[in-house]
């Protein structure tokens, strides 16, 4: 089966209707990726059936449309590859993406992503996140925060949730043990400003493996000190 016969099953599979456009804009990212997979690390997930499922799809299964509003600001952290944030931004172009990484030769590739897919509202960001999170221009500026299989959620709690303003919301899209995840980071949560609204699970067209979307608004302004430094993060988590 190739990429367009396995994103057209996946799609349909999990409920969701791609207009041609934005079928052709998938195919073209998916040809990126393997390209570009040949120079860098980006993935370990090629197979046309996988990355339409495991990449593009999971991707998605993050999307509420009460959350993003229209032409809501949105940034994805540690985007790598440029997901969930790529995704996102075909399934809705209005919205105003910005994309997070630390390693320039990411973003090389995500610039060329952006610029062959036509994606207009498109900011891509050399930064580490906890120093972005720390950025006048970056720093609670955002409605959508999205982060996918970046740390644990005591970890991503601490880089994430400065960098979403007052009524905005986090998703982290996890995997296994989330539920312990999240409650070892309630007490974080709650110094950030934020509250855990729901633990919504995922069921991936023909996997049966655990994956969920923790979402958390942010009720108040995170204290100015944090995020701290990784390393303290690390050592002694909140």
């Amino acid at each position: 089966m190739n990429f367009t016969e396995a994103l057209q099953r996946a799609a349909a599979d999990y409920g969701l209707t791609l207009s041609e456009e934005q079928q052709q804009q998938f195919i073209r990212y998916y040809e990126l990726l393997i390209e570009w997979n040949k120079k860098i690390n980006l993935t370990a997930i090629t197979g046309p059936c996988d990355v339409a499922v495991k990449h593009i799809i999971d991707s998605l299964s993050c999307y509420d449309k009460t959350l993003f509003l229209p032409h809501a600001k949105v940034i994805d952290v540690g985007t790598g590859a440029g997901f969930p944030g790529i995704p996102l931004k075909i399934w809705r172009p209005d919205l105003k993406l910005t994309l997070l990484d630390s390693l320039n030769k990411r973003l090389i590739y995500l610039k060329e992503v952006v610029d062959q897919l036509g994606l207009k509202q498109v900011t891509i960001v050399h930064s580490r996140a906890e120093d972005g999170a720390h950025d006048r221009e970056l720093r609670e500026k955002f409605s959508v925060v999205t982060s996918r299989a970046v740390a644990r959620m005591t970890v991503l709690t601490e880089l994430c949730l400065p960098l979403v303003c007052t009524g905005g919301h986090f998703l982290a899209l996890k995997g296994k043990d989330t539920f312990n995840e999240v409650e070892a980071a309630k007490k974080a949560i709650r110094i950030l400003g934020g509250e855990v609204i729901s633990i919504r699970p995922v069921h991936l067209p023909g996997l049966n493996d655990e994956r969920n979307i923790v979402i958390i608004k942010k009720l108040r302004p995170s204290p100015s000190h944090y995020p701290r430094r990784p390393a303290m993060i690390e050592k002694k988590p909140l």
